[in-house]
């Protein structure tokens, strides 16, 4: 079992230090961002809805409208970065 793992180890030091693991800070950093927003839009969507629940369903629409763009941006930035 260690050795499984000390070879594991190897291979990734390996991988990091050739530059076999690439990575995108830009998509991780539009990711979070994107489930920041869509998390703040739900949870002021069930705010106004529990203010005002004859209007759920307009709050609703609204609320997936601005889910949407918000996960817009994670495919920008996972696609264009």
């Amino acid at each position: 079992m260690i050795e499984v793992l000390a070879q594991a180890a190897e291979q990734v030091t390996q991988a990091t230090t050739s530059g076999g693991i690439t990575g995108s800070i830009q998509g991780a950093l539009g990711c979070l961002g994107a489930a920041i927003g869509v998390g703040i839009v739900g949870m002021k969507g069930v705010e106004a809805v529990g203010r005002n629940p004859d209007a759920s369903t307009a709050i609703l629409v609204q609320s997936i409208i601005g889910m949407a763009l918000a996960e817009a941006v994670a495919f920008y930035s996972l696609f264009l970065g």
